[in-house]
Formats: structure tokens, sequence, C-alpha cells
């Protein structure tokens, strides 16, 4: 579904990726990983077109997207959810929803809202609440339900968990992985590595603006190197991560 090639950002005079080759197949759950500043975002921001790379390509659906704007790809199918979720504070619940399918003509527009405020019971119970006032998880659910009304072929997620609680969290995941299971492709960016490669299906890892490890999730669950940098506990010749 989607192909980067020798990609290189930049800001300015600083090289931010510096040759990525990534690709995410469809009907697939891809997560990206890596400390911060290794280039996770720019990644992001350069496949949903809020930065053009130098060098390298962007295929999406085996068409060459490179330098279109955010809103020609909203239109071709590729949604951001943005790290820190960048929801329309001043604006209720049911506009921010309204706002995700600006950009639709279809009839089914109004029908789909009251789809996702079903799958989002807490947007449904505060859809006339100024979106600032809402916690930090029900904000990122809005984010989400918001990008979910553009019908996204591919979804890119940034940092979804960042500063919730365990229990929120873990609710982030499982919507993560219904959104698979109702057709749409993700690319996760996510800090917390083990519960991002225990719902993906093929993982990537960065680190200095370079991809250095990929592989099956599953197998990068057991990777020694990646046990040790990101998992947060020594590794040894035959560990293994508990599910």
């Amino acid at each position: 579904m989607l192909k980067l090639t020798n990609i290189e950002t930049y800001y300015g005079q600083i090289q931010a990726l510096k040759g990525i080759d990534l690709e995410v197949n469809e009907g697939k759950i891809i997560t990206l990983l890596g400390a911060n500043g290794a280039g996770k975002s720019t990644t992001m921001k350069t496949i949903a077109g809020l930065l053009k790379p130098k060098k390298g390509t962007v295929e999406f659906l085996g068409e060459n997207v490179t330098g279109l704007r955010p809103d020609q790809l909203l239109r071709k199918g590729i949604a951001l959810v943005p790290e820190g979720r960048a929801i329309l504070s001043t604006m209720t619940v049911i506009e921010n929803l309204e706002m995700g399918a600006y950009h639709r003509k279809d009839k089914d527009v109004k029908d789909e809202i009251e789809h996702v405020m079903q799958r989002f019971p807490i947007l449904n119970e505060r859809q006339s609440q100024m979106a600032g006032t809402l916690s930090g998880g029900q904000q990122q659910m809005l984010a989400i339900a918001r990008a979910l009304l553009s019908k996204p072929k591919l979804l890119l997620l940034d940092e979804p968990s960042m500063g919730l609680a365990p229990l929120i969290v873990a609710e982030i995941f499982n919507i993560i992985k219904e959104i698979k299971e109702a057709g749409t492709t993700v690319l996760l960016v996510e800090q917390n590595a083990k519960q991002a490669l225990k719902i993906a299906d093929y993982g990537y890892v960065m680190e200095t603006g370079k991809i250095i490890i990929e592989g099956k999730a599953s197998d990068l669950l057991e990777d020694p190197r990646i046990v040790e940098a990101y998992l947060g506990r020594k590794s040894t010749s035959d560990d293994k991560i508990p599910s």
C-alpha cells in the first residue's frame, strides 16, 4: 500500500531522515519504534505531506505521491493523527467530528458520525462539550474518531498512548486492533514498544534518521537488541517476552 524509497528529509540544513526505506502492506499494522529524536515523527510528517523530502519517493497504492499537499493526500486516503492530538479545543466534540469529514461530499457522513459515536460512547455522551475540556484519553479517542471520518485507507498514528494512564493505554491499543479488523491499514509510531509489537504485524526500528532493524513483530519481541534497548530489561541468550 505504502512504499518509501531512499527518503531524505531536512529541517533547514539539518538532515533528519537519511535514506529511509519502508513498506506498509494493506490490511496490516506496522509499527515504527525508536528513541526520541530518531526520526519517527519526521517520517510520519513526510508521508502525510507536512514535510517534503529532498530526495526519494513516497508511493501510495502504486502512485508516486511525493510532495503532494496534506489535503491532497487525505483525499487519496492517508490520514494522520499527529503527536499531541491537535484537536480543535475551542470547538465541541461533534464539531471536531464534522471537521474530520469536511472534504467528503457523500450522503453517509451523518450516519457515520453516529456510528463513530457508538464506537466511542464517551464522545456520544460529551458531544456538546468543548473538546479542550476532555481528559487526555478522551481527546485521543476524539482525534482517532475524527481521522476515521475521513474514511482513510491508511491511518497514521503518532504516539497515541503518550501521557495516558495505563488503563486508557490498553483501551487505545484495543481500538487500534479494532480499526485494523474493520479494514483500515495502520502505521503506528509508539514509545510503548512492547504494546506496539504485541498488536503489530511487522516493525521497523529507527536510530538517528535511519532504519537499523526490521522484521516480523513477533520476532522483534524476542530480539535481544530490542529487549534490552526498548523493553526495559536485560536480555539473555534464551530470553523470551511474556505475553
